[in-house]
Order: C-alpha cells, then structure tokens, then sequence
C-alpha cells in the first residue's frame, strides 16, 4: 500500500509539472483541472498508506515484544532531540581520550581554568601594554600628513562625535586650514 501512496504522488508530480509547463489558458484550465484531481487521488493513496502503517505499529506494540519496542521508539525519538553539538568524547592534557561526561567536565575545568589563570592574563596584559606603548610613542611612526586628515574628516558623518574630546566632525571640518595644522 505504501508503493501505492508513492506511485499516486509521482503521478501527482507529473500532472503539476504540466500544469505549469502549458501553454495557453486553456491548456492551464485543463491540467489544473487534472493535477488538482490527481492532488486528491495521492492525498488519498498516502492517507490509507498510514493508517495501514499506524495499524500494523499499533498490533505489534500490543504484544509482549512490542513493549519493547515502545522503549526502543522512545530512546531513538530522544537520541532525535539531543543537541548534536554535544561532546562525546575529548582528549586530555596527556592525549588520553575522555568519554565519561564527569572527566569531560573536568577536563573543560581544568582548561578554562588555566585559560583564566593569572600568568595567561599578567603575559597577555604586558602584550597588549607593550603593543600600546608603541602607539604611544609619538617617535615610533610618521605624522599624519594634512591630505590624509582631510580625506578622513570628509569620510566622518556630520553630527557624530568621535573621540574623548567630545568635539563634533563639523567643528573640524569648519575649521579649515587651522583645524587641520591643530590636528597634525
């Protein structure tokens, strides 16, 4: 019965794809007229397809061997729903695999530990420190040339404040020639 339901639809499919071939408005007329018919035949076909199914999963699970399967349905249906993002398995600070949930959790423990320890923030704080003293250092690169300023204040989106001067794009782009020696 299920190659039944199957059939009906691939004859549904067949009857929709020369609905929206044809041509003129009588032709459409004509093949809507059947594919809403065949539409009708398959929703049918594939309607007495799964009851025939249900019923047959209905019998077996009246039966001792279809309480089992009732176990079975749901430990598939919950396998379904689990987040396929979850951990199986990791490996260790050894390379030893880790599958028990506790040793997983222990183990991300121990890493977001040593990722948040002290010494791993004291060496990325004295990074960040020496990258800002470079920029800092008014010797360790070019001026900005007066071009380079212009072009950007002509960039910047009038009513904006940019900056912890807390001066608006206009008052720069106002000032002109002044504004622009002031900023170099």
């Amino acid at each position: 019965m299920e190659r039944e339901g199957k059939g009906e639809s691939q004859g549904e499919k067949k009857a929709c794809a020369v609905f929206m071939n044809s041509g003129t408005d009588e032709e459409k007329e004509i093949s809507r007229v059947r594919y809403k018919a065949a539409k009708k035949i398959a929703k049918k076909a594939i309607a007495v397809a799964k009851s025939i199914a249900y019923n047959s999963l209905y019998q077996k699970l009246e039966t001792k061997k279809g309480e089992k399967e009732v176990f079975k349905l749901a430990r598939a249906r919950e396998r379904r729903t689990r987040d396929l993002g979850v951990v199986r398995c990791i490996k260790d600070e050894d390379s030893k695999m880790l599958s028990e949930d506790v040793e997983i959790k222990e183990r991300w423990q121990r890493y977001f530990s040593k990722l948040l320890n002290k010494e791993v923030t004291e060496a990325f704080r004295s990074k960040e420190a020496e990258r800002s003293e470079r920029h800092l250092d008014p010797h360790s690169c070019e001026p900005f040339s007066k071009a380079e300023i212009r072009d950007t204040l002509r960039m910047m989106v009038n009513g904006k404040v940019e900056g912890p001067n807390q001066i608006s794009v206009e008052v720069w782009k106002c000032s002109g020639e002044e504004g622009l020696e002031w900023l170099t």
